[in-house]
């Protein structure tokens, strides 16, 4: 993975891009990509890269141009079938100069122009400029897994991996935080791409292609998600998850892995939680080291979150050479500041902040590149709102009964402090909505609506901007022409991916947290085969009754240790609020969190924050466990907001590092070390 940047003049009296403002640009993304930078820059474009030497270490520089044509390409990410492609194009007539994707990506645009994106199984973020005919092609891969945001500003386009390049190339563009970006985040965890947290930013789509070319702008979905459908009531009813489905589902991830750890010129690694999915991804790609295998695990000083015994089991099991990051409160609390920079957005969890940590362990122990286990909940129906969904559907066509309503008792073991624990609240919250089973977003509608409540927290400005909108209506009045002929778990897995995966859990939890230490994250459960098959199936391979990921628990039995793949789900769950109300909490907290610096953001109400502060200190205080699930989401949320707002609005940083370049050629790479 890598930084990407650049600036085109969109209008006929656009300057020209700026040297100087690609430098900035560039700067901005060093911790992305510390081996080399390039630049490319003509009349009316500029482009500029970042590395992080994966792939042909020693030939895939960029910028890289196009021998037989004015093309030049800054790429992030990987394609991991570019050997395939490669032979594909070869037998075209195509000639190669490097052993990179890079240029595999950019013959493959001249061969087949934007359809060639609908044939890369990988991860990327790419920019294209054709000059002859001063046209500008963006794509981002199928999920998100590698950002890409835009800013248009006085004729000019401004395009990063992160917003922090486009803020650095030119101190005119507008800082301002979003109300709908805020609006979205305090309903979903995230923006809904592409919606930014900031104005006047937007993000390239997942699965999208955008092209720019004198004036006139495309964009258009080169992918979208497949699901199995209502009418097909009989496939789904009666078809087992067998033994060639189990085989399926093996083969495919597998190959996934496989991909992913080969084709790499350094060594990969792995991430270890202890449970099914990074345990199952760790088990394939140990087979596929070739060399000693390191894998990396976070362990927690509060014993409620802490995974260790399994983690030990599975590193011991593989015989991996593992490392272990233990993390308390206080390294929370220490971290956050950083890690707002990084995810350049607000968060409602502390999740990111031990991954944050992780993978500046992963550097020191010299490992560029690690796998990891996300996405297996979305494509294969892990989480318990999946579970949540089908009890109050299951519920809502007896709404009286009593005895369906007590199956929520079989959620949420793993918290302390369990919504369903309280019966009598949790009932009346569950069961809002709950005749209106095949309403869009009726499995989310109690996340989105908990969430929501935070915003009795906001402003009265940010209330009345926030309000001329509703973003749950937005996100379901743009839903797929076919949504509503989908299985109810294809829905909701659908809502889950696009409200979650790619805004918070591959951006904030993901890449963000990656990048920042330099680590690139390879996600074996998010391959193009892998997420077509795994929406094939039928849901009772998936969620059969209420266990979650049948399937894939299935694949296990036969790599891994019982004790893992029996265990109960207990996903990835971090310290929150209680970091931040502790006696050495650090000093920027209460300056975040004090009068003045709320009314001067003027996103929350500074009374409605200090009572939540007074309640959540004397919880803290009264030492009765964890917070309530509001009381967590507030806290962090508003800090998280504060934080963003200071750095990126109020103080205005200039964090770019200087730029040293030992070559000073337009049009033509150049490469530098950061003074």
């Amino acid at each position: 993975m890598c930084g990407i940047a650049g600036i085109v003049a969109l209008s006929a009296n656009a300057p020209g891009p700026s040297r100087n403002a690609l430098l900035r640009m560039i700067g901005a993304l060093a911790h992305r990509g510390p081996d080399e930078q390039g630049l490319y820059r003509d009349q009316f474009a500029g482009l500029a890269h970042a590395r992080l030497s994966i792939i042909d270490i020693a030939g895939g520089q960029q910028p890289l141009s196009d021998p037989d044509g004015p093309a030049w390409i800054v790429f992030n990410g990987e394609v991991f079938n570019y050997i395939e492609l490669r032979e594909q194009l070869t037998s075209l007539g195509h000639r190669f100069r490097t052993r990179s994707d890079t240029e595999v990506v950019l013959q493959a645009y001249r061969a087949w122009g934007e359809a060639a994106f609908a044939r890369m199984n990988g991860q990327w973020a790419v920019a294209i400029w054709d000059a002859s005919a001063r046209r500008l092609v963006l794509s981002r891969d199928r999920t998100g897994i590698c950002p890409l945001y835009l800013c248009n500003h006085r004729g000019q386009l401004y395009f990063a991996s992160e917003i922090k390049a486009i803020f650095a190339a030119n101190r005119a563009i507008p800082r301002a935080i979003d109300p709908a970006g805020i609006d979205q985040t305090f309903t979903f965890w995230s923006t809904v791409p592409p919606q930014c947290v900031f104005e006047g930013i937007t993000e390239v789509e997942p699965g999208h292609v955008r092209s720019y070319e004198r004036g006139r702008v495309s964009d258009y979905a080169y992918w979208t998600p497949r699901y199995p459908l209502r009418s097909d009531q009989h496939f789904i009813s009666s078809t087992a998850c067998n033994d060639d489905v189990i085989d399926a589902v093996r083969n495919a991830l597998e190959t996934a892995t496989a991909l992913r750890m080969v084709r790499s010129d350094v060594p990969v690694g792995s991430y270890l939680s202890g449970g099914l999915d990074s345990s199952l991804v760790a088990a394939m790609g140990s087979r596929f080291a070739g060399r000693r295998f390191q894998t990396f695990s976070v362990r927690f000083a509060d014993a409620e979150y802490d995974e260790t015994s399994y983690q030990r089991l599975m590193a011991r099991t593989i015989g991996s050479e593992h490392h272990e990051l233990l993390v308390s409160r206080q390294d929370i609390a220490k971290t956050f500041p950083n890690v707002i920079h990084h995810t350049e957005r607000p968060i409602l969890r502390t999740a990111p902040v031990p991954l944050f940590l992780l993978s500046r362990l992963v550097r020191e122990r010299g490992i560029k590149v690690v796998l990891t286990g996300e996405g297996a909940d979305e494509v294969f129906a892990g989480y318990d709102l999946f579970r949540e969904g089908k009890i109050r559907r299951f519920w809502g066509r007896a709404p009286a009964s009593t005895r369906r309503a007590a199956l929520l008792k079989r959620l949420y073991p793993y918290i302390s402090r369990s919504p369903v624990h309280m019966q009598a609240i949790s009932l009346k919250f569950f069961a809002h909505g709950i005749s209106a089973t095949d309403a869009p977003g009726f499995a989310h509608d109690p996340r989105w609506r908990s969430t929501s409540a935070i915003k009795r927290l906001f402003s009265e400005d940010m209330r009345a901007a926030s309000s001329r909108s509703d973003p749950v209506t937005e996100l379901l009045d743009r839903l797929p022409a076919d949504f509503s002929d989908w299985t109810p778990l294809a829905q909701d897995q659908y809502l889950e991916s696009k409200t979650l995966l790619a805004g918070y859990l591959l951006s904030s939890q993901g890449d963000r947290m990656l990048m920042a230490n330099s680590v690139e994250g390879r996600l074996p459960f998010l391959d193009n085969d892998v997420v077509e098959l795994a929406n094939s199936l039928p849901d009772a391979c998936k969620l059969r009754i209420l266990d979650e990921k049948h399937v894939l628990k299935r694949v296990a039995q036969s790599q891994l240790p019982a004790e893992i793949v029996r265990r109960k789900k207990q996903p990835y769950r971090t310290p929150n609020a209680l970091c931040f109300l502790g006696k050495d909490s650090p000093a920027y907290v209460d300056e975040a969190l004090s009068g003045a610096s709320i009314r001067a953001a003027n996103i929350f109400d500074p009374a409605a924050v200090e009572r939540l502060r007074t309640k959540c200190r004397a919880h803290a205080q009264a030492g009765d466990g964890d917070l309530s699930n509001f009381d967590n989401m507030a806290l962090v949320g508003v800090l998280s907001t504060q934080l963003l707002f200071q750095q990126f609005v109020a103080d205005h940083p200039e964090r770019c590092p200087r730029l040293t370049l030992s070559v000073d050629v337009d049009h033509q790479h150049v490469s530098g070390a950061y003074a």
